[in-house]
């Protein structure tokens, strides 16, 4: 058995850091959370600004680290950016490029010789037609499906991930198995914000969210990679409650998988184990929560991360309001506080999308995560 790690304690150090490297990118996505345009912006980091945000980042316990975009491949000096933060600074860099062009076998080439852990795709749709309409772009299925070869091919570890919307709902198991089928270590799945480019029509109903929740607890059972659930911290409610409805600790466990980026010790939420770094340095609970707590061109990362007023407040669960703040298992879950800001303006406010209603028991302590 390996030895168990030493806690990260969320107040001081992030689990996970996305630093969204451009904002160009050559797809139209219908929930696309930065509303990503054609061109990169003037004002994005430049590549000495980046190698000074990832020394930043490496002090910071050697969170994960995410090269995110608009599309990352778009930045010229993008693989420089990764073989720095693999080689000089020790970090575990996982990239979510867009299916374009862009993925070509050079480029995944390149990323398997930085040392890239981890190449994640989107896939929002069992087959070209649901896909390729959420993506508003023709063909981006088949450039997916053709990124996917090479991964498999120069044999880097592949993530898949999945908006889970109005336009896919009836599609999920079909894409269940697609992941299956491409031999992904991980399938992440996220449930819509409307935020940028995504809108409240996009989204499925609270009992929807708690169909899909328990569903994915099954998937995680049987299914030979691991599940993950983004803007959906009430999975972990769930799961614990599949558990206990379905005879115990033994009756759900988190499957077997490789996975070299590893996983939290407790749940990560906005804010509280996560944090964001836009293209031109704002600095973000998460990219879902656009409330700039931060610069990192004024302020160095960990000061915005451990004193900002808005991610000290996410972090403290006795603030949350209205269900969520009475709910038992408030410090297991919290709440999607993107969702809440992005439906209520106010991000300590009840997760809209949570239909569990507090019991009014104990409270149930923040233990180990499953998602």
């Amino acid at each position: 058995m390996l030895p168990l790690k030493k806690e990260r304690d969320y107040n001081e150090n992030p689990f996970i850091v996305i630093w969204e490297v451009t904002r160009a990118c050559a797809l139209k996505c219908l929930h696309c959370r930065a509303e990503a345009q054609y061109k990169a912006d003037p004002r994005q980091l430049t590549f000495e600004e980046g190698k000074r945000l990832i020394d930043e980042i490496a002090e910071m316990e050697h969170p994960l680290f995410v090269f995110t975009g608009g599309d990352p491949l778009l930045r010229p000096n993008l693989f420089e950016l990764a073989k720095y933060a693999v080689e000089e600074k020790k970090l575990s860099v996982a990239m979510t490029p867009s299916a374009t062009p862009k993925v070509t076998r050079e480029a995944i080439r390149k990323a398997k010789e930085v040392g890239l852990s981890r190449w994640a795709f989107s896939l929002d749709g069992s087959c070209a037609e649901i896909h390729d309409h959420f993506r508003g772009t023709k063909g981006s299925y088949d450039l997916t499906m053709r990124g996917i070869e090479y991964l498999k091919e120069l044999q880097i570890p592949i993530q898949v991930n999945t908006t889970v919307s109005n336009y896919n709902l009836h599609d999920l198991q079909a894409i269940a198995d697609k992941v299956k089928e491409m031999g992904a270590v991980l399938w992440s799945v996220f449930f819509l914000v409307p935020t940028g480019r995504a809108n409240e029509k996009d989204m499925i109903t609270p009992q929807q969210h708690e169909d899909v929740m328990k569903w994915l607890c099954l998937v995680q059972q049987t299914m030979p990679y691991g599940v993950k659930a983004t803007e959906a911290p009430h999975y972990r409610r769930v799961f614990l409650q599949e558990k206990r409805r379905l005879g115990g600790d033994q009756a759900i466990a988190e499957g077997k998988r490789a996975d070299l980026l590893g996983r939290a010790h407790k749940g990560v939420n906005d804010g509280d184990g996560f944090v964001f770094i836009s293209h031109i340095g704002e600095v973000y609970p998460s990219g879902f929560l656009p409330v700039a707590c931060g610069n990192v061109r004024q302020q160095p990362l960990a000061d915005i991360y451990r004193n900002a007023p808005v991610m000290r407040q996410l972090r403290d669960k006795s603030l949350l309001q209205g269900k969520c703040g009475i709910c038992e298992f408030k410090e297991l879950c919290g709440g999607s506080r993107a969702r809440a800001y992005a439906m209520t303006g106010d991000y300590l406010a009840s997760d809209p999308c949570c239909a569990y209603i507090p019991t009014g028991g104990a409270p149930y302590p923040s233990l180990p995560s499953q998602a």
